[in-house]
């Protein structure tokens, strides 16, 4: 990895040379540099502003701080309230040009950090390397796309060209109902061709995402006859609903585990005689002794896809091993109702890396290749599915450790990202490639 940041730093001086194509090319990459600090100041701006996804007032106030940046390039802009789903809501910023595909930009505001999280502001750690909450996760990809819109707008280019920019102020934790959660980016892909989101894909900016998992909960509810433990394994009193919970889950393992591309993880479980789940908190109570037979356990937990036939297949196996059931209990697995859907690998999204990979080699920052698919979690993008032509993910700022108190992004990457996304589009509208 740090000969990987070592070759694209010195690249960034020789960008310029190795740019194979035209003036306008050339005039976006000098109002990215040009420009670069400006935008360094905006990320950590917003970085510093706490928008955890339950803290509406901070995601309000990302929102607000990036919309007039939209309306300086000449975009219209409006916020869709989240009240119908509990949420603070999203920033929608449309270009109303003629020329070229239609190309739907997604990111979003909120992060995983809330007010009470430790984690709240933006660290320099040496000259190139920022900590902070959301650096990578992903306020760093929310610039990059102003900035490379700026680009355009300088080069000359941007009015003509067909661009929804959707924020959603909810991707961390989606609000209910899901559907309309995900209205504005639903419908936005339904008058998109191509669909560019700008997380960050695995840290490393040689590689970008063509497919992201589908992710789904679940819930196992098991019971067992409450006894003296001295009666377990007896034919009136069975095994009790700690060891059926254990025999499920481990043919959760034999049979699933080898299957390429799914996972399913058991987040939570309670069990013992007395059991209380709390879902708005992610946990609950349990209560038992040691010489009492558990009674009733409850596991939460996660199942994740590479398509819609793996997530159904695995269902069915997972359904049919709750239903055979030891002595004396009973099971009900139940999989929560919408969830992310996957990202399908597809052609065309091969097709868009190809022409993204062409431009870094053209910028002289070498080729791009797939993020793999356990690298990739659910994300926005994936509400695209079906809807458009191509769709990748991943252009956003690099960096490492997002979801945690280490998350880190690297300023170099800052105006290589920028100028790989705009040239990007320039080349798309206008049939450069």
């Amino acid at each position: 990895m740090k000969r990987i940041i070592a070759i694209v730093f010195l690249l960034t001086s020789v960008s310029t040379a190795y740019c194979q194509n035209s003036k306008i090319e050339k005039s976006i990459i000098k109002s990215v540099d040009k420009n670069n600090q400006t935008y360094v100041q905006l990320l950590k701006d917003i970085v510093n502003t706490n928008s955890g996804t339950m803290n509406f007032d901070g995601v309000r106030e990302v929102g607000v701080k990036l919309k007039p940046e939209f309306e300086t390039l000449g975009l219209e802009v409006r916020w869709e309230s989240g009240e119908a789903f509990n949420r603070a809501g999203h920033l929608v910023a449309v270009n109303h040009g003629s020329v070229g595909p239609k190309m739907l930009l997604i990111g979003h505001l909120d992060t995983v950090f809330e007010p009470d999280s430790p984690f709240q502001s933006y660290e320099m750690l040496n000259d190139s390397l920022i900590r902070g909450p959301g650096v990578i996760d992903m306020k760093g990809g929310d610039v990059i796309i102003l900035a490379a819109l700026r680009a355009l707008k300088e080069a000359g280019v941007l009015d003509q060209m067909q661009i929804e920019v959707v924020l959603t102020g909810d991707e961390e934790k989606s609000g209910s109902p899901l559907n309309l959660s995900k209205q504005a980016i639903i419908e936005a892909s339904a008058r998109a061709d191509i669909a560019l989101a700008f997380e960050n894909a695995d840290g490393d900016p040689a590689t970008i995402v063509v497919t992201r998992r589908g992710s789904a909960g679940w819930k196992l509810d098991v019971k067992g006859n409450a006894a003296h433990s001295s009666q377990i394994f007896t034919e009136k009193v069975g095994v009790g609903a700690v060891y059926e919970t254990s025999r499920i889950l481990t043919e959760f393992y034999k049979q699933l585990s080898n299957e390429e591309n799914l996972t399913f993880n058991p987040g939570v479980i309670l069990g013992g005689t007395a059991v209380s789940y709390d879902k708005n908190k992610n946990g609950g109570t349990a209560s038992g002794k040691s010489n009492v037979v558990a009674q009733q356990t409850i596991v939460n937990g996660d199942i994740r896809a590479v398509s819609l036939e793996q997530l159904a297949k695995a269902k069915q196996i997972m359904t049919q091993i709750a239903n055979e059931n030891m002595p004396g209990t009973s099971a009900e697995l139940t999989f929560k109702p919408g969830g992310y859907p996957p990202l399908t690998e597809t052609a065309g999204n091969h097709k868009l890396l190809g022409y993204y990979s062409q431009v870094s080699k053209d910028l002289g920052y070498g080729p791009v290749v797939p993020v793999h698919p356990r690298k990739a979690g659910a994300a926005d993008v994936s509400f695209t599915n079906g809807l458009v032509d191509m769709a990748i993910d991943g252009l956003g700022l690099s960096g490492t450790d997002d979801h945690t108190i280490k998350e880190t992004g690297n300023l170099n990457y800052l105006p290589i990202q920028t100028k790989r996304a705009a040239v990007l589009m320039y080349r798309i509208a206008y049939g450069k490639l």
